[in-house]
C-alpha cells in the first residue's frame, strides 16, 4: 500500500506541478550556430532555432503583408562570398487561424543553412543576424533581432551572441524606458494562471459527470460499492478498496495522455497540426459522424471482448489491491462504447491547439476524477445507494443527446477542412444553418417527435425531455441571425466555432476599420504631455500591425457604442506598435541590457523601443495589452490582454476612470 501511496504522491506532483503561476515575459527561441567545412574554402553555416512547444517562426518567403514578418537572416565578412542564400527546412504549410491565410511556419526546431565561400585575405569574425518573429495561437511577440560571431572551427552548435559594450549613452536612453509606475497595492502588474488548462480540466470533468449517465457506466457504481463491501473482511478493507478503485480510475485516465507526450516528441506534426491537416480534419469528422449513429443506437462502438474478459480474468486471479487495478482497468474497457465518443470529442478538441498533449492530460484528469468521484462517495456513504435513480430508458435519451451534440462537434472539423482547402462548402451561413437543423432535430426528438431503434415504444414525454427540448428550440432560436446579413449574425456566445464572418454566402467585403479616440498618439512622451494638458487617464494600447487579436479587439469590442465613447471623451489613447520596423534616429538608438541579466537588446527600430518599454516596465511581451494609468504614473486598474467580451472591458473601462475622476 505504501508503494501505491507514494506512487500517487508522485503523480500528483507532476501534473500540478505545469500549473504554476508564470510570468508573461515570453522567450520562447533560442539560437545557435555552428560551421561545417566542406573543403576547398566552402563552409556551411548553420543557424538552429530551438522552439518551445506551441510557439512558431515563420519562412523568409511570405506572400503579401497581411500576416507576420518573415525570417531575414544577414551574413557577413570581408573576403567572403555567399554561394547562394539561407536554405530553410521543410516546415509546415497550411492555413494559419491566427492571420487566415495561408502560409509557411516552424515549430520546434529548424535549422537554416548558408553556404559560403572564404576567398583571400579572409579574416575573421564572421558576423551574421537573424531577425524573426515568434507566434502562438494567440498572440504574436514584437520582432526580435539576434546577432552572432561565428566560429569557423566549431562544428558544435554554440550560442555565439555578440556581447555588446554598455556605454553612458546606452544607461542614459535606457533609464528614460523606465516608468515610475505607483499602486495602491490593489493592482498587479504580471503574473496569471494558466487558466486555459483548467478550463480545459473543468470541461473534461463536466465530460466525465455525463458519462456517469450512460448505460455503460451508472449501473456499475452501486455493483462495484456493493461488490467491495461484501467480498472484503472488514467494511473499512471494502472502503479502502473502493476509494483505490476510483484513485486508479484516475489514474488510467490521466495515463491515456502519456503516449501523446511521446509522440509530440518524436513527431510534433501530429498534435500540432491538427487544426491545418485537410485530411485528418476530414477523419475527425467521419470518426465524429460515426460515433453519433453508434449513440442514435444503429450499432454499437466496442473494443475487443477478449481485452475486458482478460482483465477481468486478473483482477480475479490476483486479487488485493493489483485485483482492483485490473478492475478499474476492466470498467475503462467494457465502458468505452459510452465514454470513447466523449473522450473523442476531448481528444479532437484539446489537439487542436498548440500545446495539444499537456491539454489532453487536464482534460483526461478532469474526466477521470469525475468517473472515480461516484464510487469513492457511495464507498463512505453506502446508504445513499438506496437513493440512487434506477437505470431506465432515460439513459437512452442521454445518449441520443450526445449523439447529437456529437454531430455539431463533427461539423466543426469538417469546417476547419473546409477553411484549409478553400472550398467554400461549409461557409459560414451555412455551417450556422446546420447547427440550426441539428438543434431541431434535437428538440423534435425530445418532444416525441420520431424515435431511434433502441427507444421503447409509447415513452412518455417527461418534464426533463421537455425542458431540454425547449433548450435546443432556444438555441436554435439564437442561431437564426447568424444567417442573415444583419449586425446580430456575430453570434458572440459561439466566437471561434463557426467559420469567421468574411467566409460568408454574402460575400460581404465591408473592411473598413473603425476610428477610435479623438485623443490617439502612437509616441508615449507625446501622449503623457497630451494627458497632462487636458488632465485625462491614460489607456496605453500595446498592439502590432500583424497582431489579429488587435484588430478583433478595434473591430469588435472598440466599436461597441459605450466604448467607443469612452476612448473619445474620456482618455489619451497612446497606441505603441511592438512590430514598427521604422528605424529610430541613429541618436535614439542603443543597446538596452536587463536588469541583473547579461542579457542585452539592440533597439534600432521603433518596435525595438516599443516592445523592451512594454518588457520593463509592466513584465509583459504578448500583445493586445491595456494599461489605464493617470499622468502620475499611478495605475488605475490592473492590466488586461485580449478580451473579446465587449461588457467587460467596458467595466473595466469605467472603473479606471472613475477612479480617476475621484
Amino acid at each position: 500500500m505504501k508503494v501505491y501511496i507514494k506512487l500517487l504522491l508522485k503523480c500528483l506532483f507532476l501534473f500540478f506541478i505545469v500549473n504554476n503561476v508564470q510570468a508573461q515575459v515570453f522567450e520562447p527561441v533560442t539560437w545557435a550556430t555552428s560551421s561545417k567545412d566542406l573543403g576547398n574554402n566552402e563552409y556551411e553555416i548553420q543557424f538552429k532555432a530551438s522552439i518551445e512547444k506551441g510557439w512558431h517562426i515563420y519562412s523568409q518567403h511570405l506572400k503579401g503583408d497581411e500576416g507576420p514578418l518573415p525570417t531575414e537572416f544577414t551574413v557577413s565578412a570581408e573576403n567572403l562570398s555567399l554561394n547562394g542564400g539561407v536554405v530553410e527546412p521543410k516546415g509546415v504549410e497550411g492555413f494559419d487561424k491566427t492571420f487566415e491565410i495561408d502560409i509557411k511556419y516552424f515549430e520546434n526546431e529548424a535549422v537554416f543553412t548558408q553556404k559560403i565561400k572564404l576567398l583571400s585575405g579572409y579574416k575573421d569574425p564572421i558576423k551574421a543576424s537573424v531577425l524573426f518573429m515568434v507566434c502562438d495561437d494567440e498572440r504574436c511577440l514584437p520582432p526580435e533581432e539576434k546577432e552572432f560571431l561565428i566560429n569557423l572551427k566549431s562544428s558544435k552548435f554554440e550560442t555565439g551572441a555578440i556581447d555588446s559594450a554598455i556605454t553612458k549613452k546606452d544607461q542614459l536612453l535606457s533609464e528614460q524606458l523606465r516608468l515610475p509606475i505607483k499602486t495602491d497595492g490593489t493592482f498587479r502588474l504580471s503574473s496569471t494562471e494558466r487558466k486555459g488548462l483548467w478550463k480545459l480540466f473543468f470541461l473534461g470533468f463536466l465530460g466525465g459527470l455525463i458519462a456517469l449517465l450512460t448505460p455503460c457506466v451508472f449501473p456499475m457504481i452501486p455493483l462495484t460499492v456493493s461488490f467491495f463491501s461484501h467480498s472484503s473482511n472488514s467494511s473499512s478493507e471494502g472502503v479502502m478498496k473502493a476509494l483505490l478503485y476510483g484513485l486508479f480510475i484516475l489514474i488510467i485516465y490521466i495515463l491515456v495522455s502519456v503516449p501523446f507526450h511521446v509522440m509530440d516528441s518524436v513527431n510534433p506534426d501530429m498534435l500540432n497540426n491538427v487544426s491545418t491537416n485537410t485530411w485528418l480534419n476530414v477523419l475527425f469528422f467521419v470518426i465524429f459522424v460515426l460515433f453519433a449513429i453508434s449513440f442514435f443506437g444503429y450499432f454499437e462502438i466496442t473494443l475487443p471482448s477478449k481485452w475486458s474478459n482478460a482483465m477481468d480474468s486478473k483482477a480475479t486471479r490476483l486479487g488485493g489491491f493489483l485485483g482492483v487495478f485490473f478492475m478499474a482497468l476492466t470498467l475503462t474497457l467494457v465502458s468505452f462504447s459510452c465514454t470513447g465518443p466523449i473522450l473523442g470529442s476531448l481528444l479532437g478538441g484539446s489537439l487542436s491547439n498548440d500545446g495539444g498533449a499537456i491539454q489532453l492530460t487536464y482534460g483526461m484528469a478532469g474526466f477521470g476524477l469525475a468517473l472515480a468521484l461516484p464510487f469513492a462517495f457511495f464507498a463512505l456513504f453506502p446508504n445513499l445507494l438506496n437513493k440512487l435513480p434506477k437505470s431506465g430508458g432515460w439513459m437512452t435519451t442521454v445518449k441520443v443527446v450526445l449523439g447529437f451534440i456529437e454531430l455539431a462537434f463533427a461539423l466543426k472539423f469538417l469546417s476547419n477542412a473546409d477553411l484549409v482547402e478553400h472550398w467554400g462548402v461549409l461557409k459560414r451561413e451555412v455551417f450556422i444553418g446546420l447547427w440550426i437543423l441539428v438543434s431541431l432535430g434535437l428538440a423534435a426528438y425530445l418532444f416525441g417527435l420520431f424515435r431511434f431503434p433502441h427507444d421503447a415504444p409509447n415513452q412518455k414525454i417527461n418534464t426533463t425531455k421537455k425542458i431540454l427540448g425547449t433548450i435546443a428550440l432556444v438555441f436554435a432560436g439564437y442561431l437564426v441571425p447568424g444567417v442573415l446579413p444583419t449586425k446580430e449574425s456575430n453570434l458572440k456566445w459561439l466566437s471561434g466555432f463557426p467559420p469567421p464572418t468574411f467566409y460568408s454566402i454574402y460575400n460581404d467585403s465591408d473592411t473598413s476599420s473603425h476610428s477610435f479616440g479623438k485623443h490617439v498618439y502612437t509616441d508615449f512622451e507625446e501622449g503623457l504631455s497630451a494627458a497632462k494638458k487636458m488632465n485625462k487617464p491614460i489607456l496605453i494600447d500595446f498592439t502590432g500591425w500583424a497582431c489579429v487579436n488587435c484588430r478583433k479587439m478595434e473591430e469588435q469590442v472598440w466599436s461597441e457604442p459605450n466604448v467607443k465613447k469612452l476612448l473619445n471623451e474620456e482618455v489619451v489613447l497612446i497606441s505603441l506598435y511592438v512590430d514598427d520596423r521604422k528605424k529610430l534616429d541613429k541618436t535614439a538608438q542603443f543597446t538596452y541590457q536587463f536588469p541583473n541579466s547579461k542579457k542585452l537588446k539592440k533597439i534600432k527600430t521603433v518596435g525595438d523601443k516599443w516592445a523592451t518599454f512594454q518588457t520593463i516596465n509592466f513584465v509583459n511581451n504578448s500583445q493586445p495589452y491595456y494599461i489605464l494609468m493617470d499622468s502620475e504614473y499611478n495605475l488605475l486598474q490592473n492590466p488586461i490582454g485580449y478580451t473579446p467580451d465587449a461588457d467587460v472591458y467596458y467595466n473595466w473601462l469605467k472603473e479606471g476612470v472613475h477612479k480617476k475622476e475621484k
